[in-house]
């Protein structure tokens, strides 16, 4: 989780770390910054408590500055992990906040919800924008967890191919990210078992049963 992801959602707004060029970050950034940074590592590694703390002190360092268009894209981060891992349910905590985003930030969301209107295309992030116009671009998607987000708001929206599904498979799978990882291998044997796929269904068990051994070190 090098660029992308970060970049869009935080270096935008001067937001949670230093962008290039810019200067000296002051405290409260620098620590938000560091704190979401663990946060998105421990979720999507599977650690419930770390993630959870992390959130925490980041939300709580963003709140020092009054500022709830900031809360509000913190927000957004969190959900985006979220929709990378297949996990249902709106962004709650980005809806209380939604009336101080920015029409950017709002764009995303609806994004991330499924809802891909074309006239907010032009909003999204660049790495989300071919993708929600043409669900085969997601592949060229550089930066792992924005690829990863790409399919996941595709599957929200319905648009999501099998090749999406193992595509998202691979991208989890390279980066060690149990949590999206297994998200993907279940969806995937779900849908082979209700296509009548034995052959693939009992495959994929077998990288669950390994995928969720891991969890239980």
């Amino acid at each position: 989780m090098k660029t992308s992801i970060r970049c869009m959602l935080v270096c935008a707004a001067v937001m949670l770390g230093a962008c290039a060029g810019a200067p000296p970050a002051p405290d409260w950034q620098l620590n938000a910054h560091g704190a979401a940074e663990r946060a998105m590592e421990a979720y999507l590694s599977g650690d419930d408590a770390v993630a959870e703390s992390a959130w925490a002190r980041a939300r709580a360092e963003v709140a020092r500055t009054g500022r709830p268009e900031l809360a509000a894209r913190l927000a957004l981060l969190r959900c985006a992990a979220e929709v990378a891992s297949v996990q249902s349910g709106p962004c709650s905590a980005f809806e209380a906040l939604r009336v101080d985003a920015s029409a950017q930030d709002a764009a995303y969301a609806d994004y991330l919800a499924g809802q891909t209107d074309p006239v907010r295309v032009a909003l999204l992030p660049e790495a989300q924008r071919a993708a929600a116009r043409d669900v085969q671009a997601i592949a060229a998607i550089a930066d792992p967890l924005s690829r990863l987000v790409a399919a996941g708001a595709a599957l929200r929206a319905g648009r999501a191919t099998p090749q999406t599904l193992v595509l998202a498979t691979d991208t989890a799978s390279v980066q060690g990210w149990r949590r999206p990882l297994l998200a993907w291998l279940l969806l995937r044997q779900e849908r082979a078992r209700s296509l009548g796929d034995a052959d693939l269904g009992a495959a994929l068990q077998r990288r669950i049963d390994l995928v969720q051994g891991a969890g239980t070190r």
